[in-house]
C-alpha cells in the first residue's frame, strides 16, 4: 500500500493523507477561518515552510506506518523543487522550497521524500486520477486571485498559462506580475478590483445580468480572454477535455465561452475540444498533489 500526505497552498493552506491514491481521514487547513482569503500573502516563506511541516507530522502522527511521499502544490513556476516565481506569493520566489520543508521535517524526526509542484498541475493530475485517466492529457484552467493552467501528465515546461498574452492593448497592465495584456490581469480576482476601484468583481458581473453597459462589455471582454489561451492551447496540442474550477468559476458562463471559441478555432482536426466545470475542491488537488509526489519517485 502506498502512503503519501498531500499539501495545497493557494489562498489557505490545506492538508490531507492518501492511502493508495485515496484520501482517508480528516483534513487540516490553516488558517481554519475560510473568509481570510489574503492570510497567508503576509506570512514570510519560512513561517509558510514551518506550517506545512507542522501540518505534515500531524497527519503523519494520526497513522502509524512508512511514509513514502509529501507533495506540496503552490502556485508560481516550479521546477526541481524550486518556486522560480509566484506573483502571488512573492515572498517564496526563489526559495529551495522541496529542500527546506524536508530540512524541517527532518528535524522533527521524518526522512519521507518532498515533491513540489504547482498547483494548478496538482488539481489536473487529481482530475486524471479520480477519473481514471492518468494516462490521458487533462487539462484545467483554475479561476481565483490568479488565474492557473495545469497539465497531466507532467513534462519539462514553465505551464504559466494565467500569463500568456492575449491582447496588445498597451493598457492591460493590471497582471500582478507587471506583464502588458495578460490573461491574468483580465481574469484575476485582484485584477478586476484594481481595475473597477468602485466595485467588487461579484457586482460587475451582476450588474452586467442587469444591463450595465461597461460591466457587460467588461464581462465579455473576460470571456474572450479566456478563449484566446484556450484556443492557443488546442492548437499548440490539439483538442481535447478543458476543465474549469477554481474559487471564482461562478463567474464563468460555458455558452459564451464556447460562442467565442467557436470564432477561434476553425480547423475540422480541432474541433473535437470539450468544456466542463468543475466545482473547486480542496480534496482533488490534495489527491494531485499526492499523486504528482508518488509518480515522481519513478522519475
Amino acid at each position: 500500500m502506498s502512503t503519501a500526505i498531500g499539501v495545497v497552498m493557494t489562498e489557505h493552506i490545506v492538508a490531507g493523507r492518501l492511502e493508495d491514491q485515496r484520501l482517508t481521514g480528516q483534513l487540516l487547513r490553516f488558517p481554519q477561518d475560510e473568509s481570510e482569503l489574503d492570510a497567508l500573502v503576509s506570512i514570510p516563506g519560512g513561517e509558510l515552510v514551518e506550517t506545512i511541516a507542522d501540518l505534515v507530522m500531524k497527519l503523519a502522527a494520526g497513522s502509524p506506518g512508512k511514509l513514502d511521499a509529501i507533495g506540496v502544490a503552490v502556485p508560481g513556476i516550479i521546477r526541481h523543487g524550486i518556486v522560480e516565481d509566484s506573483p502571488n506569493f512573492a515572498q517564496l520566489k526563489g526559495m529551495r522550497m522541496a529542500e527546506e520543508l524536508a530540512h524541517v521535517l527532518s528535524g522533527k524526526g521524518m526522512t519521507a521524500p518532498v515533491h513540489i509542484t504547482n498547483d494548478a498541475d496538482a488539481i489536473a493530475a487529481g482530475v486524471a486520477a479520480t477519473r481514471g485517466q492518468l494516462n490521458k492529457l487533462t487539462r484545467v484552467w483554475t479561476i481565483g486571485n490568479g488565474i492557473g493552467y495545469g497539465r497531466w501528465p507532467y513534462v519539462e515546461g514553465v505551464w504559466e498559462g494565467g500569463h500568456i498574452t492575449v491582447s496588445l492593448d498597451p493598457r492591460e497592465r493590471f497582471c500582478g506580475c507587471g506583464g502588458i495584456g495578460h490573461l491574468e490581469g483580465i481574469m484575476g480576482y485582484r485584477a478586476m478590483r484594481m481595475r473597477f476601484l468602485d466595485m467588487e468583481p461579484e457586482e460587475v458581473f451582476a450588474n452586467a445580468e442587469r444591463g450595465d453597459a461597461r460591466c457587460r462589455d467588461f464581462v465579455d471582454l473576460w470571456h474572450r480572454a479566456l478563449a484566446a489561451a484556450t484556443a492557443s492551447f488546442i492548437h499548440l496540442a490539439g483538442p481535447g477535455r478543458f476543465y474549469f474550477t477554481g474559487h471564482n468559476v461562478a463567474f464563468l458562463h460555458l455558452p459564451t465561452l464556447r460562442s467565442h471559441l467557436e470564432t477561434m478555432v476553425k480547423m475540422s482536426p480541432l474541433l473535437s475540444y470539450s468544456l466542463e466545470i468543475l466545482q473547486p475542491d480542496d480534496e482533488t488537488a490534495l489527491l494531485g498533489a499526492g499523486v504528482s509526489a508518488l509518480r515522481a519517485l519513478t522519475w
